[in-house]
């Protein structure tokens, strides 16, 4: 591995990665289940203190079930730009859906104005439930390459 490519990277501080997060909507959720591992695309709304799921609920949900096994959660969010420009977030921590009392103070108002339109795949939309979600992170660590 000699003749391997590569570009340098460095630590992005807390102040940017509050303002990368909130340009983005969307990223990867990995959760676990003892030995078991499992990773979806998810829409997230963050405001600097909160980091938020949104999440459909429904019978059988795969993303629920390994939601509430994870001890640790982690969320990926990055850009790569052409071959050498590129930057990440990793959000650590523990996932907890929200009571349904607190999930009734957010209006739809506000959903459509924090997240990006969910995407359905199949389903009917009266049929998709949605649920809430909190990471609270423990760990919050952004990379980026150096210009």
């Amino acid at each position: 591995m000699d003749n391997v490519e590569y570009v340098y990277t460095e630590g992005v501080p807390s102040d940017a990665v509050d303002e990368l997060l909130g340009d983005r909507g969307h990223g990867t959720l990995a959760l676990a289940d003892g030995d078991d591992a499992y990773a979806v695309p998810l829409n997230y709304a963050y405001d600097g203190e909160r980091f938020l799921l949104r999440v459909s609920d429904e019978p059988g949900s795969e993303k629920v079930a390994y939601a509430e096994s994870t001890a640790t959660a982690t969320f990926i969010v990055y850009e790569t730009v052409g071959e050498t420009h590129s930057w990440s977030v990793m959000i650590r921590g523990r996932i907890e859906r929200l009571p349904e009392d607190e999930q009734a103070e957010f209006t739809d108002t506000w959903l459509n104005e924090q997240f990006p339109p969910f995407r359905l795949f199949d389903e009917a939309v009266p049929e998709v439930e949605m649920a809430l979600y909190e990471l609270e992170p423990t760990e919050l660590t952004g990379r980026r390459t150096i210009d």
